[in-house]
């Protein structure tokens, strides 16, 4: 094997595979696992329940329909929570990038913000530290899926959440707070 193809591979069990191939054939199984276990436990059951039904009072197929009717309306909930799972993320994204879009008209604007600290002292108590910041804004950044403001005090770059921000525009690095 060439040192290009070894970096496309993956050893499972001390067994080597193509990693794309091995992803793709993982996620196709994961899928249909999901997918087809519910119905195919529910059928087993069915035929389950029908062969060990007592033959001189068998059950009514009423009650059968009734059983595929709410496992219908199971599986068509579990979708309905799927999708909107999805739409969660998609309004999240949104929300993100019109926050961010929000953000960047602060660019050059002076800042103030406030930086606290928390720490235990000899007794065990909390303490709480905050440190006030002036400087200007530079940029704007998504860090760990929240935006932040990129801001410059004294030559050094702070990474500045939005909460922190006490004010912002002109005088904003001129006020004592």
């Amino acid at each position: 094997m060439s040192d290009s193809t070894a970096l496309n591979t993956i050893t499972v069990d001390g067994i080597t595979y193509d990693a794309a191939k091995y992803a793709a054939e993982k996620a196709a199984k994961t899928v249909k696992d999901n997918s087809a276990l519910g119905k195919d436990a529910f059928l087993q059951l069915l035929v389950t329940q029908m062969q060990y039904q007592d033959p001189l009072d068998p059950q009514d197929n009423g009650e059968y329909l009734a059983q595929l009717a709410q496992f219908s309306a199971l599986e068509q909930m579990t979708n309905v929570s799927d999708g909107l799972s999805e739409v969660s993320k998609l309004v999240g994204n949104i929300d993100t990038s019109v926050l961010v879009g929000q953000l960047s008209h602060m660019i050059g604007q002076d800042l103030q913000w406030s930086e606290s600290t928390s720490y235990t002292d000899e007794e065990g108590n909390l303490r709480v530290d905050s440190v006030k910041h002036e400087g200007k804004v530079t940029g704007v950044s998504i860090s760990d899926g929240s935006p932040t403001i990129i801001a410059e005090e004294g030559g050094k770059t702070y990474q500045v959440k939005v909460g922190d921000i006490t004010r912002i525009g002109a005088g904003a690095a001129a006020s004592d707070g």
